[in-house]
């Protein structure tokens, strides 16, 4: 059997079974092996029912000695109750409407069961099971010893419960399973790595918690590694495959535009200047990421490169997420850049066709040097005459895809420059940039104003806006910020829509209100943007959709209603919208603040404006998960590492990848295993 065959040829998956796994993500023997376990049971542990302690997890095992059922419930449901001794006690277990137990659950069966105990309401010093994590009643012919040790508990569904899975795992490797080994042995032996079979059979079914932290280490290794020499593999042909484009030293030009900054560049800010400038005057094409916190400058080391480029006879283009952000882009670089005669164009879906050909040709006849857009710059009818630099702002808001289609829009390779202004830590980083040489903007700019933040309960509502209303009526603007946009019956939160209302013909009944959220249409969108941009509009409720949004220096206050329900990373985006004038600036983030975690979460944003910090408090407190999955923008996904807690072997995985790298024969090897698991992500690699 090969591991790409279907799992339906595994014993006991039949058409019912299949269609489930399918919905699970689970379609071949291959997606099977590597579907983890989240959890484990350690059952090598037996506690008698007599010495079982309330609210903690522990296994007993016992015999059935009596069973009841009957109905409850307003839909009558089945509720079966099974008495349990073990000789030292009883324990009363309850199932509710799963009458398929009826035939397995038999007086006089043993059985074993994992969860935490309570007291059995009137049950006479009884214990109960208030919490059953798991249970196996066992055969008359199965040895009770033998069930004991540590089980995998699965992500499971109602229809495919553990014992399912742990069966049909069981199955599945002790089927003849053709599992080729996809780590160079040269690696596997400096790593002391256990092998691959024994590794997958390990992580279902360890022996003892050793054997687990092994095979663990071992595929999440692997993981990383493939995923790194993937990334280095892309960088390393990209800059081998074709001619970049070789940048002069700055020229007048460029040193006219630099001296006729309003401002001194940051230390920081000259940093990944130097770092640029040194790339784009190298033979291969620059791929460097800027990552720089919320209005650090990151705008303007992007412009003296697309001036670069263009003192170089060649043409820029800047990809920004939103036509608005787009569109303040062009402006500013038009006020900065047209006195000395640079060319500066706009494209983007809202053009009418007419004024989408005209600039498609004056791009085609090189009779624009700068364009600024959204992603109608990848469209097909974009051809450049000889493009040198692409930027993209805000990165993870494009998939890869999209960047390489606006990198392919020129005969040469043209170099990369990528920016972020979402904070990620170090082992995020080479994870999901690994492709990329990195730049840091810590400092911000002299003159930005700090903004002071405070979390505030939701009784001091009617306070908050009154002061909010004093703002507005000394000229200042301001954002409210909700976590949904229509009543959800579930949370029983208020709405974007409803908080609008409120505050509309409420408070701010005599103050021009806007509202703005994901589910309009865009062209409305855009245009309640431009009316808060333009000062028409003075208090904007809106919902994360201004995370990335335009720069209004006369916003200076924001509320965040519910504010427990944003991530830090998030909330400090959002508070970036604000302090980017020459006033005091307030961020106020309502919240009950019900669990320690929420309000631990909300006293860092109190503490700090650092994004880095925040980031990697974000990470700590909500792990991976989330962050990971909104940054990948492309990559494999990770099955088995975790970027905060793996990052000792992160780090091994991507120095053994560099060392692959120079060993021919571990190339050799690692090459057909990325275009056969990583086909997608990875197929530029084996493409000739």
């Amino acid at each position: 059997m090969k591991v790409t065959d279907s799992v339906q040829y595994i014993k006991g998956v039949g058409p019912k079974k299949k269609a489930e796994l399918n919905r699970l993500g689970i379609v071949t023997v291959y997606d099977l092996l590597t579907y983890f376990p989240r959890t484990y049971e350690d059952q090598s542990v037996l506690t008698r029912i007599s010495d079982l302690r309330v609210g903690e997890q522990q296994t007993i095992s016992g015999i059935i000695t009596k069973l009841q059922e009957r109905q409850g419930g307003r839909r009558g449901m089945t509720i079966l109750t099974a008495l349990i001794s073990d000789g030292s006690g009883f324990l009363q277990v309850t199932w509710f409407n799963q009458n398929y137990l009826k035939k397995q659950l038999q007086v006089g069966r043993r059985i074993f069961v994992t969860g935490r105990a309570s007291y059995a309401f009137g049950g006479r010093g009884q214990f109960a099971m208030s919490q059953l994590s798991s249970f196996q009643i066992l055969t008359e012919e199965e040895d009770a010893a033998a069930q004991c040790g540590i089980q995998p508990v699965y992500p499971a569904t109602e229809r495919l419960n553990q014992k399912f899975f742990r069966k049909l795992l069981k199955e599945a490797l002790a089927a003849d399973v053709e599992l080729p080994e996809v780590l160079p042995a040269a690696v596997c032996r400096q790593y002391h790595l256990m092998a691959r079979r024994e590794a997958l059979a390990t992580i279902h079914f360890p022996k003892d918690f050793t054997a687990l932290k092994a095979a663990r280490r071992r595929l999440a290794f692997e993981e990383l590694y493939l995923i790194q020499c993937g990334l280095m593999l892309l960088k390393q042909k990209l800059q081998q495959s074709a001619k970049g484009i070789r940048h002069g030293a700055d020229g007048v030009l460029l040193q006219r535009v630099e001296k006729s900054l309003p401002f001194a560049l940051t230390h920081d800010q000259d940093g990944a200047w130097q770092d640029i400038r040194q790339d784009m005057e190298r033979d291969l094409p620059m791929r460097r990421l800027v990552q720089g916190d919320v209005g650090s400058g990151k705008t303007v080391i992007a412009m003296l490169a697309l001036v670069k480029t263009v003192e170089n006879g060649c043409q820029g283009a800047m990809m920004a997420p939103t036509e608005i952000l787009a569109e303040q882009h062009y402006e500013s670089f038009c006020r900065q850049l047209q006195p000395f005669g640079i060319r500066i164009s706009f494209l983007s879906g809202r053009l009418t066709k007419k004024q989408r050909e005209a600039v498609y040709q004056e791009i085609l006849r090189h009779e624009t040097d700068i364009v600024i857009g959204t992603h109608a710059l990848i469209q097909e009818e974009v051809h450049f005459h000889r493009l040198g630099l692409v930027v993209t702002d805000e990165q993870h808001r494009f998939g890869v895809a999209q960047r390489t289609a606006l990198e392919k829009k020129g005969d040469c390779v043209p170099d990369v420059l990528v920016m972020t202004a979402t904070p990620i830590p170090r082992t995020m980083t080479l994870t999901v940039y690994g492709d990329l040489d990195v730049s840091l903007i810590r400092e911000l700019p002299p003159g930005r104003k700090p903004i002071r933040t405070f979390v505030r309960r939701p009784d001091r509502r009617p306070l908050i806006y009154r002061y909010v209303h004093s703002q507005l009526e000394e000229g200042r603007q301001a954002y409210v910020v909700c976590p949904l946009i229509e009543m959800d019956e579930e949370s029983k939160l208020p709405s974007a829509e409803e908080i609008y209302d409120e505050l509309r013909y409420g408070i701010f009944q005599d103050m021009p209100c806007g509202l703005v959220h994901g589910r309009m249409r865009p062209a409305d969108k855009e245009a309640v943007m431009e009316a808060f941009y333009q000062g028409d509009i003075k208090l904007l409720v809106s919902t994360t959709v201004i995370e990335v949004g335009v720069n209004v220096p006369n916003a200076s206050i924001m509320v965040v209603e519910h504010a427990d329900r944003f991530g830090l990373s998030q909330l400090h985006q959002l508070r970036g919208r604000i302090g980017r004038g020459s006033y005091a600036s307030y961020c106020i983030l309502v919240s009950e603040g019900k669990t320690q975690q929420a309000r631990e979460r909300l006293n860092i944003m109190e503490k700090t404006a650092d994004g880095f910090q925040l980031a990697e408090e974000d990470l700590r407190l909500r792990g991976p998960g989330q962050f990971f999955g909104s940054m990948q923008h492309g990559l494999p996904d990770l099955k088995i590492a975790n970027v905060l807690k793996d990052s000792d072997i992160l780090i091994e995985a991507r120095k053994a990848a560099l060392e692959s790298l120079r060993r021919q024969e571990d190339l050799a090897f690692v090459l057909p295993i990325l275009e056969l698991q990583y086909q997608e992500q990875f197929r530029h690699i084996t493409e000739s």
